[in-house]
């Protein structure tokens, strides 16, 4: 599966499928989000915001290639990612594009 955040892919003439998304909360466990909250104090990196916001994407865009291969999809043009506080130490993050087949 091709992914990209243009409207074309170079040399591929597309069919448009429809929009795809893929979306997650993910939240730290108490232990964690208690430390990080001591780090804010200090500065520096919330490494466990990080990785979490990593984990939280990827598996965004793991259910939104899915949902793009449901329709046949050969790949997603505009992909995008947005993310938002649910509640505190917990975030949703969203992946959306447009899944294309190539003529």
């Amino acid at each position: 599966m091709i992914l990209v955040n243009t409207d074309y892919i170079t040399g591929k003439e597309l069919e448009m499928l429809g929009l795809v998304k893929g979306s997650t909360i993910q939240s730290k466990n108490i232990g964690k989000d208690i430390s990080q909250g001591f780090k804010t104090l200090v500065g520096g990196e919330l490494k466990a915001y990080t990785e979490m916001m990593n984990e939280a994407r990827a598996l965004a865009t793991k259910r939104m290639v899915e949902e793009a291969q449901a329709l046949g999809a050969e790949a997603i043009v505009n992909v995008r990612y947005a993310s938002s506080a649910v509640v505190q130490g917990a975030a949703e993050v969203i992946a959306y594009g447009t899944a294309v087949k190539f003529h």
